[in-house]
């Protein structure tokens, strides 16, 4: 079955002659940046990122809780933002307001927030249905999570490498959400090329690439994966 499947993918004909592709910079078997673009610009899903956010900006009001730091909170939210909270999952964060790990986050209570920012997290815990269990639960009725996560990506990082657990889909991403939030409710993107995602994987940055380039889609080269989600005013 598979090799009458790959048999019936193959092209007649190829696009190029075998050997006349031209590599340039990127024949190497180690990427340019080991810093996801930091250190050359603004890294490229961060360009994915923070359009999501700036679409969603009027959902980041009222009590907003976000990971790590709010920086997001307080770019996207401004005076919208009556209380603003930050989740860390172990101590000497400085600017963490709450000590949590959402998949098992009993101390935080239920229908707390008007909105939570969830960027880049969902890949670092390893029980992602009982986190996001916890994020409808602390959400208030009607609350909005603006949540983004890897597809296509290195998973070495410095400070989360060790807790890196998960790379995603929109299939995998769609029936994560839609088993706990209702399926109206879930909107699901996805962001990247072939192109992003090969510039993705070496470090470079939105910089270097045009802005037609960043925002041309391409089935199957998820870069960045966004789902905007509401907890419904009736419980489910």
């Amino acid at each position: 079955m598979v090799k009458q499947w790959l048999r019936g993918r193959r092209p007649d004909k190829y696009n190029s002659t075998v050997g006349e592709v031209h590599f340039g910079s990127l024949r190497r078997v180690t990427p340019i940046s080991r810093e996801w673009g930091f250190d050359r610009g603004l890294p490229i899903d961060r360009y994915y990122i923070e359009n999501f956010l700036e679409r969603y900006t009027a959902d980041v009001q009222g009590r907003v809780l976000e990971i790590g730091d709010n920086s997001y909170t307080r770019r996207f939210g401004g005076t919208r933002v009556i209380m603003s909270d930050v989740l860390h999952v172990t101590e000497g964060n400085p600017k963490a307001t709450i000590i949590a790990d959402l998949s098992s986050a009993d101390s935080i209570s239920s229908n707390t927030f008007d909105c939570v920012i969830l960027v880049q997290t969902l890949q670092l815990i390893y029980d992602v249905r009982e986190a996001v269990k916890t994020i409808y639960r602390i959400l208030k009725p009607g609350g909005v999570l603006l949540a983004t996560f890897p597809g296509i990506s290195q998973t070495y990082d410095q400070e989360w490498s060790d807790s890196w657990c998960w790379s995603f889909t929109t299939v995998s991403a769609r029936r994560l959400f839609e088993e706990v939030f209702s399926t109206p409710n879930v909107k699901i993107e996805a962001f990247g090329n072939v192109l992003t995602a090969i510039s993705f994987l070496h470090g470079l940055a939105v910089q270097e690439l045009s802005r037609e380039e960043l925002d041309y889609y391409e089935p199957g080269y998820e870069v960045t994966i966004t789902v905007k989600t509401v907890k419904p005013h009736v419980s489910l």
